[in-house]
């Protein structure tokens, strides 16, 4: 039994790792103070054996004792970390420094939840880990993308000087049942427009690519990666290296909810990235990771848990990823 914190533990993926985590009978700390997350996602443990809750921003001082780090603290998609950039910054940089400096007085081992966004509109494709990115350091999404490469700077720094026991995971479009339905991003913006009968809106001509990972997937690739040698300090793409457009994800979503949508294209926004595609060779090698779940089965019990959510207003920022 490890004593583990984790941050963002109430969002879409920090409160799934947060679940199988109590499941492997760890006792676990959420760290949230629901600037994307929500207590609703984090009820079930409340009162449960090996669970806390501690309600404050990784931004605030961090105090305790514990074996493991997850920081997972971040909003994720670009409406939410557009909204309030400075706070995205600060989130990223001054809320990862805090939570190294807490590693480094009680010896925790630190994984990082980084993103494929450090790429930024890449000049390779797929994305090997050994790419530099291509990033418009004073664009609208930099908040985010600097911000995640600042945190990752940090981490290896911390490393180098302090010998912190480090991972770092770069996150690509993850997806599933959880998803925050206003929360922008492409995946659950098509699924409530298609059941609600509305257009189905796409950003340019749908036709820049991004790789859609089963949320069951991700927080056990991100589980491994914790759980390797010490060796595997170094940075470690997590996605689903099948890559579809925007478009073959609006065609497919019509067609699974048999809905009368129609396409309507908006302007491409500011930086948004034309290709998104991990290579996962340091994955499969390492840790012996890929994605199981095909897009088809991942859409169909994601549809299923947004069903609930049909009668909620529309939303504006659809097609966004």
């Amino acid at each position: 039994m490890k004593k583990i914190l984790v941050t963002g533990g109430a969002g879409f993926l920090g409160s799934h790792l947060c679940e199988r985590l109590l499941d492997e009978g760890n006792q676990v700390t959420c760290l949230d103070n629901y600037y994307t997350g929500t207590k609703a996602n984090i009820r079930r443990f409340i009162g449960r054996n090996g669970f806390s809750l501690i309600e404050q921003s990784v931004i605030d001082p961090l105090d305790g004792n514990y074996d493991e780090i997850f920081n997972l603290a971040s909003p994720a998609s670009p409406p939410h970390y557009q909204a309030d950039p400075i706070y995205t910054f600060k989130t990223s940089v001054l809320g990862t420094l805090n939570i190294l400096e807490l590693a480094r007085r009680t010896g925790a081992k630190v994984l990082q939840a980084s993103t494929s966004e450090i790429y930024g509109d890449p000049l390779v494709h797929p994305q090997r880990e050994e790419y530099w990115g291509n990033v418009n350091s004073i664009g609208i999404r930099s908040c985010y993308d600097e911000g995640k490469r600042g945190a990752e700077t940090l981490m290896y720094d911390y490393h180098r000087v302090h010998g912190l026991n480090i991972r770092v995971v770069r996150i690509f479009n993850t997806y599933g049942p959880g998803m925050n339905p206003q929360d922008g991003r492409v995946v659950s913006n098509f699924i409530i427009q298609a059941l609600r009968g509305d257009d189905l809106t796409i950003y340019g001509d749908g036709s820049q690519t991004r790789s859609f990972c089963y949320r069951d997937d991700l927080v056990e690739g991100i589980i491994r990666l914790m759980n390797a040698p010490d060796a595997v300090s170094f940075p470690v793409n997590f996605g689903n290296p099948c890559e579809f457009t925007i478009r073959e994800l609006a065609e497919l979503v019509l067609d699974m909810t048999k809905s009368p949508s129609k396409l309507v294209n908006l302007p491409l926004p500011q930086d948004d990235p034309t290709q998104r595609c991990p290579d996962i060779s340091r994955a499969r090698d390492h840790l012996g990771w890929e994605p199981r779940t095909p897009l088809r089965q991942g859409l169909e019990k994601t549809i299923d848990y947004f069903r609930q959510f049909v009668d909620m207003p529309s939303f504006s920022s659809a097609g966004r990823a």
